[in-house]
């Protein structure tokens, strides 16, 4: 059973930074490709940042480019969203979600989403 579980999401003030973390049971890191994707009240999912450890490429919406960074850790079968300098803008519930990696890439992971989602978790940037 795959299951990916998000954490690490909170109440952070604007130029503030969260690193959030997606734990995914049941899979090798290597044969997937794992992204972070969220969703603001009223407004359409959006792709944030995909990984392919295996292949080694990541991939990153222009809305987040220099300053987010997507990273994995293969040995703990976890994978992370730093969030630098945060903008009011960044407020939503973020979705970690997970494809096998021969039918994707990590743009296509990003655009159109995963097979498996975890539950999400709330980033609110607000002074």
């Amino acid at each position: 059973q795959v299951q990916p579980v998000e954490s690490g999401g909170g109440l952070v003030q604007p130029g503030g930074s969260l690193r959030l973390s997606c734990a995914a049971s049941g899979i090798t890191l290597d044969y997937y490709v794992i992204g972070w994707f969220r969703q603001a009240p009223g407004k359409e999912r959006e792709g944030v940042s995909c990984i392919s450890s295996g292949r080694g490429t990541t991939y990153y919406a222009d809305s987040v480019k220099g300053r987010f960074t997507i990273s994995s850790d293969n040995a703990k079968n976890t994978v992370y969203l730093q969030m630098n300098s945060l903008k009011p803008e960044d407020t939503a519930v973020y979705y970690c979600a997970v494809r096998w990696k021969d039918i994707t890439t990590v743009r296509t992971m990003c655009l159109m989403g995963g097979d498996y989602w975890g539950q999400g978790t709330q980033v609110t940037v607000s002074s």
